[in-house]
């Protein structure tokens, strides 16, 4: 949920407690959870009516006697998640687990928000969090332009199960239609004033030609998530370098800087990921291949031709690794903590992981941006059970956040 967002809370107290003592003590209380919080309750009182219309709401059991009154109400809620929200005084408390056994014999899950108020406005805070993403990615489609790469023989997606877990619809756009919009060689006037100049990339491997041919496909990029209405795409991009002989590396590192989740190689898995990821934290993924890991260290280096421009402290432009040709970003990311993330293709099971940033690495033998990051965690996942090999790296810490959504949507932690 965006910073200061409404959040409803509906009641429910017995007429046999003293009003206006318990409308002091509940409002002291309320207001002792949004010190912790970035948003603000909106109390709805006893009226029910458009309860599961926000992303989150809350049911404040503010006394006992209220079981009754939570049945008389129970048929109205639908299907949304009941929360129940629990203060330590007036019978709250046992009210609240009376009304969840009654939740769990009638088939429907819930829970109780009980503690201390940082605790309590965590755990609302992250609910919140999941709940705005779920809405965001249920009403979002996500371009396939070409089909996956023919090397990702195991990153494939189900999309039954992608529509049934998130309601992402996936549209399938031809390398034609993209070739097509290429051919155009436009790209918008000021496209060039969020990157860095050519003539102050510190390289001489990238010339202007390429560099222009970069950003036309950057342009007809941008044209066809216009004309589909996506909130993201994965690209075949590999076919780019006979095609039109060059890659579409910059123009991903653009679109995913100004929100527009771009990923690599048609791997749709990977691209889902940096999906979720996006909607949780509203923050760009890169998306890179682990290139070597020394478990005795617990050091994993990762890398790509192409990272989000937004994720980086300094870049400079050179060319494709494996061809050596068109503009990929070397990139520099500031040190410190990260999160690695993968979801698999049915959505059925998800790895994540948090590591530190320590080194920047420039490597001849490797994709041009490289990352070393070290992890108290054991590496034995990447070399006895991977989820594929592209990887999604997130600055900051939110495994916790990540597991909280995941686990909501059904999907088991990796290894199990």
């Amino acid at each position: 949920m965006k910073d200061n967002a409404r959040l409803p809370v509906y009641s429910l107290t017995s007429p046999l407690h003293d009003s206006r003592s318990v409308d002091g003590e509940s409002a002291a209380f309320l207001q002792s959870l949004e010190s912790f919080m970035d948003f603000r309750f909106d109390v709805r009182g006893e009226d029910f009516s458009d309860y599961g219309s926000s992303p989150i709401s809350l049911i404040f059991v503010r006394t006992g006697g209220t079981e009754g009154l939570f049945k008389e109400v129970f048929d109205s809620l639908g299907d949304a998640p009941v929360r129940l929200l629990a203060s330590g005084r007036n019978n709250s408390l046992a009210a609240a687990m009376e009304i969840l056994s009654f939740l769990r014999m009638h088939g429907r899950d819930g829970e109780i928000l009980h503690g201390d108020p940082e605790s309590v406005a965590g755990r609302i805070t992250l609910l919140a969090c999941v709940e705005s993403a779920r809405r965001t990615l249920s009403e979002s489609r996500y371009g396939v332009i070409g089909r996956p790469s023919d090397w990702l023989v195991a990153s494939v997606a189900d999309r039954g199960a992608v529509q049934e877990a998130l309601g992402v619809a996936l549209v399938d756009i031809g390398m034609d239609e993209l070739l097509e919009e290429i051919s155009m060689k436009e790209y918008p006037s000021g496209a060039q004033s969020g990157i860095l100049p050519l003539s102050l990339a510190g390289t001489g491997a990238v010339g202007k030609e390429q560099f222009e041919g970069a950003l036309q496909i950057y342009g007809a990029l941008r044209r066809l998530v216009a004309r589909h209405g996506l909130s993201g795409f994965t690209l075949r991009c590999f076919d780019l370098l006979d095609s039109v002989g060059n890659t579409g590396c910059l123009g991903l590192a653009m679109l995913n800087s100004e929100g527009l989740v771009s990923g690599c190689e048609g791997d749709v898995p990977a691209m889902l990921t940096m999906a979720i990821s996006r909607a949780l934290t509203g923050s760009s993924g890169f998306q890179c291949n682990p290139s070597r890991i020394d478990t005795r260290s617990g050091s994993i280096v990762l890398a790509h031709c192409t990272v989000p421009l937004d994720m980086l402290r300094s870049y400079t432009y050179d060319t494709h690794f494996e061809s050596g040709i068109g503009v990929a970003v070397r990139g520099e990311m500031q040190e410190g903590d990260v999160t690695l993330f993968k979801v698999s293709g049915d959505l059925s099971h998800y790895y994540v992981d948090e590591a530190v940033l320590v080194e920047n690495l420039c490597e001849k033998e490797l994709c041009r941006t490289q990352l070393m990051l070290r992890t108290g965690s054991s590496l034995d996942y990447f070399l006895k059970s991977p989820l594929g090999n592209h990887h999604v790296v997130l600055k900051g810490r939110h495994a916790s956040l990540i597991s909280a959504f995941m686990d909501s949507a059904g999907a088991l932690r990796h290894p199990e």
